[in-house]
């Protein structure tokens, strides 16, 4: 396992943090991306793990990033987690502004990093197999008030990895899909607030355990871990107290008497 190496966008914070550690943990060489250079810094100094400032919203960005992996070694797996909301107005009132960022880091952000990592997958899937992981949302597939831009930014990106599931077929190359639902990590819910921390704590309020970053993480290197014949193609993870996306229970989860 020493010898495969993983690719973890938006590695800074949350989702992706806990999964770059995680794979260092596993034995995975891994090298995690994002903006932040401060933040990647303080990841490389805790864990060990290669870094590489990028934004996948430009595209000379991730052209280094690409030359830089094809410089320094094979890559077997990539997970697409850079992403986020802006905003949770309604259609009529959202900042068209807001749901260009989010398609731009959701949507064209996967596809611009997907094609450029693919030439160096396919070297790497030559040899036994190699992964592609988009970390979409259940926002993706059942819309919500207020919810439009990242709805619909999230319902595009899930169209992206089933056409690419397709378009590689043929290829020892899987592509795999992982949908969180309700997860509660330091800074998605507080952008997309706004930084409103009395809306942020009113969103979990009385929620019993709601998922948080590592358990994502621990679904993406399960499946990614998986025998290469076997494709986890969509991962619906929720907390248990959230049965739907309308239907959240607050409060203490008992067996009724």
């Amino acid at each position: 396992m020493s010898t495969r190496r993983v690719v973890v966008t938006g590695a800074s914070s949350g989702i992706g943090r806990a999964t770059a550690r995680l794979f260092a943990q596993h034995g995975w060489q891994v090298v995690g991306v994002a903006r932040r250079a401060d933040r990647l810094a303080e990841l490389e100094a805790q864990s060990g793990i290669s870094t590489f400032v990028a934004d996948v919203t430009k595209q000379e960005d991730v052209d280094a990033l690409r030359d830089f992996l094809a410089d320094s070694g094979p890559v077997h797996a990539l997970v697409n987690n850079a992403g986020g909301a802006f905003g949770a107005s309604s259609v009529e009132d959202s900042d068209p502004e807001d749901w260009k960022r989010m398609f731009d880091v959701n949507v064209i952000g996967v596809q611009r990093v997907t094609s450029a990592l693919l030439p160096l997958l396919r070297k790497a899937a030559a040899g036994g197999h190699a992964d592609i992981m988009a970390v979409t949302s259940t926002a993706g597939f059942v819309p919500y008030e207020g919810g439009g831009g990242y709805n619909a930014a999230k319902f595009a990106a899930h169209g992206v990895v089933g056409v690419l599931r397709l378009e590689l077929a043929g290829e020892p190359i899987r592509v795999l899909e992982i949908a969180p639902g309700m997860v509660k990590t330091d800074e998605f819910a507080f952008n997309r607030l706004g930084g409103d921390t009395a809306k942020v704590e009113a969103l979990y309020a009385g929620v019993e355990a709601p998922l948080v970053a590592e358990d994502v993480a621990e679904a993406i290197v399960h499946a990614i871990e998986l025998p290469g014949h076997v494709n986890m193609d969509m991962i619906t993870i929720r907390p248990v107290a959230q049965a739907a996306q309308h239907k959240l229970i607050r409060g203490e989860l008992k067996p009724k008497a």
